[in-house]
């Protein structure tokens, strides 16, 4: 499965050699360092992300009283070994990104992001260009005639949760589904698609929703839009909301000021919690809410789910077994969590289907 192979694209020996160096130079004891350096998926044009979040970490850097550096990456794999070698203190992660960088890079979460519209979660989609009036069935026809796009292997909602929903239960492998598979971030998946250089791909409904603000700025503007020349051809149950993450061992101190700094930036009233506000809903954050390790439930489960799938599609009853075993242990506990909480959860992974011989 996509979701489970290494990119291609992934770290050179070199690379790691180079953050392993960083990490010596910024030594991994909970020293306080002279630098806080924010890592953030460049998930569009790295300038025009710098452009939007240069204000907020300013901010951050005056509440907290440490210069903060900004660290964009082109994938996942580089902002987890980015953390992992300490080249990296504080960043934004996707839930399946932020699950491997607690895995491998020892790494906590305690804040996560909430939508400026209210709405608690967002969905993955598939997207498919307006003017060629593919349907979800064409898609899933698999003939090989289709070029499609799917996001990052550590994406949620470019990968793990069209595999999961979707793919998955269908026994279908994209890369013998489809003429071509591309991988590339949300916008040059968005931005491919419109422009018909790709048939099909991956997104999710918060992207999306970015793209058609600006649109209405460029439509005013006399300028090209694109999200009128896509058409959204199927859609995920609801997924939890992006997680922020701090490498473990950081300063004890430094952790609380910036706890403090995300947990009521954005809040309250008056012209400067609005400015803040306007600075967050730019990037399509309504604020941060306190968050912990059981953040991860629904995403643990999902991945637990598209493994089950996998090892039902090759009808190893050893494989099954383990599988189940494992999905059931994180549905427990997911559901002990609920039942304390007393409310349900944000999403729920669904059952596995044993695939049509």
């Amino acid at each position: 499965m996509i979701a489970r192979r290494v990119l291609g694209a992934g770290l050179s020996a070199a690379l790691l050699l180079m953050l392993a160096a960083c990490g010596e130079r910024q030594s991994l004891n909970s020293a306080q360092p002279e630098v806080l350096n924010f890592s953030i998926l460049a998930t569009e044009n790295s300038t025009s992300l710098d452009t939007l979040w240069r204000p907020v970490l300013a901010d951050m850097e005056e509440e907290i009283g440490i210069p903060v550096k900004p660290f964009y990456g082109s994938n996942y794999t580089a902002l987890i070994e980015a953390l992992r070698f300490g080249q990296t203190d504080v960043g934004w992660f996707s839930n399946l990104s932020g699950l491997e960088a607690v895995r491998r890079a020892d790494a906590e979460i305690f804040a996560r992001t909430f939508d400026p519209s209210g709405e608690d979660g967002y969905r993955s989609v598939l997207i498919a260009t307006a003017s060629s009036g593919l349907t979800l069935e064409d898609v899933l026809k698999c003939d090989r005639t289709l070029d499609f796009g799917i996001g990052d292997a550590k994406s949620t909602s470019g990968t793990l949760a069209p595999m999961t929903y979707l793919f998955g239960p269908r026994a279908i492998e994209p890369e013998r589904c489809f003429k071509q598979v591309r991988t590339a971030n949300h916008q040059a998946n968005l931005f491919a698609v419109a422009n018909g250089v790709l048939d099909v791909a991956t997104n999710n409904s918060t992207a999306i929703r970015l793209q058609g603000e600006r649109d209405v700025i460029n439509r005013a503007n006399g300028q090209p839009t694109v999200t009128d020349k896509i058409n959204v051809i199927w859609e995920s149950p609801k997924l939890p909301e992006d997680p922020i993450v701090w490498r473990k061992n950081l300063d004890p101190a430094v952790k609380e000021k910036v706890r403090q700094f995300f947990l009521t930036y954005g809040k309250g009233e008056g012209p400067e919690a609005e400015r803040q506000r306007a600075l967050l809903a730019a990037i399509s954050i309504g604020g941060f809410l306190p968050a912990d390790a059981s953040h991860l439930l629904p995403v643990r489960e999902m991945e637990a789910t598209e493994a089950l799938i996998t090892a039902r599609n090759s009808r190893d009853p050893a494989r099954i077994a383990q599988a189940q075993a494992a999905l059931d242990v994180v549905t427990a506990e997911r559901e002990a969590l609920d039942a304390r909480a007393g409310e349900a959860p944000i999403i729920s992974a669904p059952a596995a289907p044993v695939p049509t011989p």
